[in-house]
């Protein structure tokens, strides 16, 4: 038998070769982990694949994730690598492991479990905490293997609370000589392999005990230190949440020579302050400084439910009393009658909540479907519109639902990009060329959010399914999760369909291509729980020339590795 030219041959697809271009019909071969041909392919493949009729997408880069427990103690960044993703960056949001002191390891728990929703027993039994400094912490992963490439930012609030402990829990001002050494700790997290840094000053950002996080109040001198850590590496990127009018941020840009991208939503208390910022940009950007918006394809919003973190019922005393309880004796209280007479009756408690509005607001409210989640629901079906026409209480209608298919029903409240009641002002800003597609938080929130399925959603609802409103090009999308993003972090080997680049494929049947309701699994450490989202269309992905998953089911593949800093063509 004559030896195989090629690893593998991707045979007869549509490729969307992710800079934009119109789709054509191709063969891809690829040898040795890099994509070897694109065209008409004479030689033969060790492995071919028939994608006449699919689609043949470069994987898909996140910029925006959280796995940095969870890939300490897992091989698989699910539900990210189900939706054809084949590089993440994490450390996003001013929060993540590395550098930590020994003392300060629970106080780092505690500020992921309250900003990212990770419980403290996974986080305290999964984590190995086989490091201390940052290049520690990429050198442990750097010996662990991935379904996907991972890519890592230094966070802010742990080197904050390295280099000041308590003083920088407490966000005291940094002194002079706090501000040094976080800057010589930056520059050498980047020239270790970090990709950048994050910082936050979002006020939702807490503890689990209501705490603000540590560099909520950080003064532009410590910013500016972040920044010039970057300068001291001359690499990396800055990734900044909070408030988008800051003045400091151009002035991190013009001291370090570094990008800055920001998290940009519409939000309720402002509809039309997106548009101000992306003026921002526009201005920024003509003076040659690369300022871009992070933005994401569907509202930020919370799940509830009865096995989720929050319900419309959790602040209420008669559910409190049992929320304890496994999961079929609480539906068994909760389908009697008179308990729920009482439940409806009851108003809800004053506890410190994120948002109480969000758990209490039933025009806020709708149904998710178990069949076909709707992620731009009309505004004639929230809880309260159902309950009006029907004649029953919003809470009846929400308890119904939440005590379907055994109390796994789950309501979907959104608050990010749906003031309006439409995605019309997600897509001004998907369309913008001074945004980046981003914002999962894929591997976070495991309780309330599971929004790892942004890359399926981007396909299935944009290019092919909306009906209320504008559509978005097929070739559009996928740049926005390919070149674009990998672009961003410097990841030029990648993104793209071209020869000499990575072999980072998906082939999908783009016309069965379906994203699912959320479920839940309990497979975190410490029996932990948590949100996944699968979806059925993607025939194979490929990463670095390996098939890791095919029809969504995980090979034994697993060619992924921690990416350290910029990379480019070899």
């Amino acid at each position: 038998m004559s030896q195989a030219d090629f690893d593998l041959v991707i045979r007869g697809g549509t490729v969307v070769d992710g800079t934009g271009a119109e789709p054509f019909e191709a063969d891809v071969a690829v040898k040795d982990g890099r994509i070897a041909q694109v065209g008409k392919v004479a030689g033969a493949g060790a492995e071919e694949i028939d994608a006449k009729g699919r689609l043949v997408t470069p994987g898909f880069v996140d910029i925006h994730t959280h796995y940095d427990g969870q890939c300490t103690w897992d091989a698989r960044m699910q539900p990210s690598s189900w939706h054809g993703v084949t590089t993440v960056v994490m450390g996003n949001c001013g929060v993540g492991f590395a550098p930590c002191r020994p003392a300060d390891r629970d106080l780092l728990i505690e500020l992921m479990e309250g900003v990212e929703d990770i419980p403290h027993p996974v986080l305290a039994e999964g984590l190995p905490w086989n490091w201390e400094s940052f290049p520690e912490y990429l050198d442990a992963l750097s010996k662990r293997r991935f379904d996907v490439d991972i890519g890592a930012q230094v966070p802010h609030a742990a080197v904050r609370v390295f280099v000041m402990g308590e003083r920088g829990a407490r966000r005291e001002l940094a002194t002079a000589q706090d501000i040094a050494a976080m800057r010589q700790i930056v520059g050498e997290a980047v020239k270790a392999g970090a990709v950048g840094v994050s910082t936050s000053r979002a006020y939702t950002h807490r503890t689990k005990a209501g705490e603000h996080t540590p560099t909520l109040e950080a003064g532009a001198d410590e910013l500016e230190g972040l920044a010039l850590g970057l300068k001291d590496a001359g690499a990396g990127v800055i990734e900044y949440v909070g408030d988008p009018r800051l003045p400091a941020l151009r002035r991190l840009i013009e001291l370090s020579g570094r990008p800055l991208s920001l998290s940009l939503g519409q939000a309720g208390s402002n509809p039309q302050g997106w548009r101000d910022v992306l003026a921002r940009l526009e201005a920024v950007n003509a003076d040659g400084l690369p300022m871009r918006a992070q933005v994401c394809g569907r509202p930020a919003g919370i799940l509830l439910g009865l096995e989720l973190t929050m319900n419309p019922f959790s602040l209420h005393p008669t559910y409190r009393a049992m929320q304890d309880l496994p999961l079929a004796e609480r539906v068994k209280r909760l389908s009697d009658p008179q308990l729920q007479g009482r439940l409806f009756a009851e108003a809800a408690g004053h506890e410190e909540i994120f948002d109480r509005n969000a758990v209490t607001d039933f025009n806020n409210m709708w149904r998710l479907d178990a069949d076909a989640p709707d992620y731009e629901p009309p505004p004639d079906r929230t809880i309260a519109a159902i309950a009006a026409r029907e004649g029953r209480k919003p809470e009846e209608v929400a308890l119904e639902h939440m005590l379907a298919r055994g109390g796994r029903g789950i309501i979907y409240v959104p608050f990010i990009n749906y003031v309006e009641r439409n995605l019309d002002a997600a897509r001004s800003m998907l369309a913008h060329p001074l945004t980046l597609s981003g914002l999962s938080d894929g591997g976070a929130h495991v309780g309330m959010i599971c929004d790892g399925s942004f890359p399926t959603y981007m396909l299935t609802h944009w290019t092919r399914d909306r009906t209320r409103g504008e559509r978005l090009g097929l070739a559009d999308v996928i740049r926005m999760q390919t070149s674009e993003t990998a672009a961003w972090i410097g990841l030029s080997d990648r993104g793209r369909i071209a020869p000499g680049l990575r072999a980072d494929l998906n082939v999908i049947d783009y016309d069965r291509l379906t994203l699912h309701a959320p479920t839940v699994c309990a497979d975190l450490p410490a029996g932990g729980r948590r949100l996944l989202q699968r979806a059925t269309g993607y025939d194979a992905t490929v990463v670095k020339g390996e098939i890791t998953y095919r029809h969504g089911e995980a090979t034994d593949a697993l060619p992924g590795r921690l990416v350290r800093g910029a990379q480019g063509l070899s």
